[in-house]
């Protein structure tokens, strides 16, 4: 099935905001159903450990529900267990009701690696397993120190590398985190009975994984970078499960204008399409510009948000270059160590390197910077906006106030917030730890 009009790039962003449920950004009010209502909309939310600014699925989260906090999250990982940890592109938060499609994943690792490792370290395996089995959910620290092993970061002890390849293997499962320490349980104490017996044909578990990308950008093509397809098979396979995917109605071919190539949009989000047509056209007309009916918001994207999956994408898209810069050294970063692109309405304008400071219950913007050509004072309406998103940001960082960046070009601007957001200038400037370091200007 195919959209039978080119779609322009003002109808594409305003669809991409759309349903990335950020236009209104945080329109939806702070409740573990509205983390689903997330979830539901694209699939997954990839989990990463570092947290100088809020761990990547937090501030997913963050810029699309009003007063967000970790503990929502949570209480669907570890209480209600509606969600549950798996590797789907990467290591990613998934519905629990969706587990026996990712079983595959299970499967594919008791025949890799972390199959090998069980194996070879049988005598431990068993250990670890008697143990958890007679006392319940265990961390790596219960149990002693053994010599290193190789493992997929390098060089760890040997029970860490086994607690995880029983994880990924699916004989183990997350019970809980105190903070990024891991305890795992038995799998079938975690998860229904009918859900872990429930057997779904390999060839759908695949299909399944090759839609859950299309659900989480909402607009990818057929190719893109090798990041975003781990787990999905080789590129012949992805063809034939798309053309399964096409046939079915799940997925519908677009072309949006000046990109190369079709990008796919799930088939129940055609109305969402249909909605951004009229929105765009009636600005055409002279209408004010209002995505989802509201005035433009800003929010702060996450570095692994699935709007900014295809990387590449970005430049025809928004006219907008971003990198994620933390893992290169610091002389080398244009922008900055942990730095989040700016949404204001269905554009992305800027970028921004907070730092939340718990110590001191603030939050430091390390940098601000806005594209070329984009005046924050000039811009109607974008004031108000980002100083609703600077609060809903201290709020998820519990910070009582804001330290702006050093540089004066911003002054003016700092200004105009004060009006609504409470600031701190201070004298002595902040030492950010570690890897983190201060950025590296154009």
């Amino acid at each position: 099935m195919a959209v039978d009009d080119e779609i322009s790039l003002p109808v594409a962003r305003r669809f991409l905001a759309l349903r990335h449920l950020l236009a209104p950004p945080r329109a939806l009010p702070a409740a573990p159903e509205s983390v689903m209502a997330v979830v539901d909309r694209l699939g997954s939310l990839q989990f990463d450990p570092l947290e100088v600014a809020g761990r990547n699925h937090d501030l997913v989260l963050q810029a699309r529900v009003a007063g967000y906090r970790r503990e929502l999250t949570d209480e669907l990982l570890y209480g209600r267990r509606q969600l549950f940890e798996a590797y789907n592109k990467a290591l990613n938060l998934l519905p629990t009701r969706e587990l026996p499609y990712y079983r595959i994943a299970w499967q594919n690792s008791v025949e890799g690696r972390a199959g090998r490792v069980v194996r070879e370290q049988s005598a431990l395996t068993e250990k670890v397993l008697a143990a958890i089995t007679a006392e319940g959910p265990k961390c790596s620290g219960d149990f002693e120190r053994e010599a290193a092993i190789d493992w997929w970061w390098g060089p760890t002890s040997a029970v860490r590398a086994v607690l995880d390849a029983l994880n990924v293997c699916g004989r183990l499962n997350l019970a809980r985190r105190d903070g990024n320490r891991r305890y795992y349980d038995l799998t079938e104490r975690l998860f229904p009975p009918d859900l872990l017996e429930t057997r779904i044909p390999e060839r759908e578990q695949m299909r399944h994984k090759v839609l859950s990308r299309y659900r989480g950008h909402g607009l990818l093509g057929a190719g893109g970078s090798s990041e975003l397809w781990p787990g999905t098979g080789k590129a012949e396979d992805r063809a034939a499960m798309r053309r399964d995917l096409l046939d079915r109605g799940e997925l519908v071919a677009v072309a949006v204008e000046g990109m190369r190539g079709e990008r796919y949009i799930v088939g129940d989000e055609l109305p969402l399409l249909a909605q951004a047509e009229r929105e765009v056209a009636s600005e055409s007309v002279g209408a004010a510009t209002r995505p989802g009916d509201a005035a433009p918001g800003c929010s702060f994207i996450a570095p692994l948000d699935p709007l900014l999956w295809d990387r590449a994408a970005l430049e025809p898209l928004y006219g907008f270059e971003y990198r994620w810069e933390v893992y290169m050294p610091a002389p080398k970063r244009r922008w900055g160590y942990y730095v989040l692109p700016i949404l204001f309405g269905d554009r992305l304008v800027g970028r921004v390197e907070p730092r939340i400071d718990r110590a001191s219950s603030a939050v430091r913007l390390l940098g601000l910077d806005w594209e070329p050509g984009f005046d924050p004072l000039a811009e109607p309406g974008l004031v108000p906006a980002l100083a609703d998103g600077l609060r809903a940001y201290m709020h998820f960082g519990a910070a009582g106030y804001l330290v702006p960046p050093p540089a004066a070009a911003d002054s003016a601007l700092f200004r105009s917030l004060a009006r609504e957001v409470p600031i701190r200038r201070e004298v002595a400037p902040f030492r950010a730890s570690g890897a983190a370091g201060r950025r590296a200007r154009p």
